[in-house]
């Protein structure tokens, strides 16, 4: 739906950035898009997840299809987008052939979604962290290089985030169980949120083809509610979710050569308190002070990333 408030949202570059750009954000769960008539927001809409990481190529499509629906139309100049997973120019062309039948003719550029966070802070260059559905860093200096750190996905990585986090809530329950210990807090209300009433039914569900990488990853707001309410096993999962977030960036500052800024985003960046004390607090043990929570939506970054394309 649109979003009259999103004209709030503007770079102060954006005001000479002429023509139709579409902005994506695609995420694991959502993608959202905003189209940019000379660098003003307009028009703003979420859909569910076009990477194909998370769903079928024919689900992305028809969720591309429904966002083009209400924030395409006319004539598009550029698209924009940043996704999970882009890590070869295979993954970029694979999604920018689903953009293409949207918008005819026009300019189509994929990147990595780190990259719209690191624009959205007001850096061109700096350490963004992704802490959403998944996690990563990317980052890019002063000479034009760059590095990455993490971003493997949920089989091999994604410390710190949001399936991270469910992820361990289950397995915390199913450490009691096997104790022979009643379910602790964390547990009842994982239990009570996943419909199922004892743990061992957590493994089931847990590899079951119905629930997946979103599903789990819905989770961590239990965790985070439980760690609010006073859990000590669930503060000291946030704690460590922001510590793990921390190693990445820190992994990335390191290879740059650079003092900051680091910039954290995403779901859980952004609206963790907990986690990004954590966070804030392990880079400052490393010497890494210039750090900022990201306070607008990556997506508000491209009018930034297009300007310094086009020169």
């Amino acid at each position: 739906m649109n979003n009259p408030d999103s004209a709030k949202h503007s770079h102060p570059d954006s005001a000479a950035l002429s023509g139709t750009v579409i902005g994506l954000d695609i995420g694991g769960t959502k993608t959202r898009g905003v189209r940019f008539e000379d660098g003003m927001p307009v028009r703003d809409a979420n859909a569910g997840s076009s990477n194909v990481q998370n769903v079928s190529r024919e689900q992305a499509a028809a969720n591309l299809a429904e966002l083009f629906g209400t924030i395409g139309g006319g004539t598009i100049d550029e698209v924009y987008a940043g996704a999970g997973g882009i890590d070869t120019d295979q993954d970029a062309q694979a999604l920018a052939d689903l953009i293409a039948p949207h918008a005819p003719g026009a300019r189509i550029t994929v990147v990595h979604d780190s990259r719209l966070l690191l624009a959205a802070g007001g850096a061109s260059t700096g350490v963004a962290v992704i802490a959403g559905t998944g996690s990563a860093a990317w980052g890019r200096n002063d000479a034009g290089e760059e590095a990455r750190a993490g971003g493997w996905g949920y089989l091999l990585g994604d410390e710190g985030s949001g399936y991270w986090l469910g992820r361990e809530a289950v397995r915390h329950s199913l450490r009691l169980m096997n104790k022979g210990l009643q379910p602790d807090r964390l547990s009842r209300a994982l239990l009570d949120s996943c419909g199922v009433d004892e743990p061992g039914k957590l493994i089931a569900l847990f590899h079951s083809p119905d629930t997946g990488r979103r599903y789990w990853a819905q989770q961590a707001r239990i965790v985070v509610e439980a760690a609010d309410a006073g859990d000590e096993t669930s503060v000291a999962l946030v704690n460590q979710a922001g510590r793990d977030l921390a190693d990445l960036a820190e992994q990335a500052v390191r290879q740059l050569g650079l003092d900051g800024p680091v910039i954290l985003g995403s779901g859980l960046g952004m609206n963790v308190p907990r986690l990004q004390a954590a966070f804030t607090s392990r880079l400052a043990e490393g010497g890494i002070v210039d750090v900022r929570i990201l306070h607008q939506d990556p997506v508000f970054g491209v009018p930034r990333l297009v300007a310094e394309q086009r020169g």
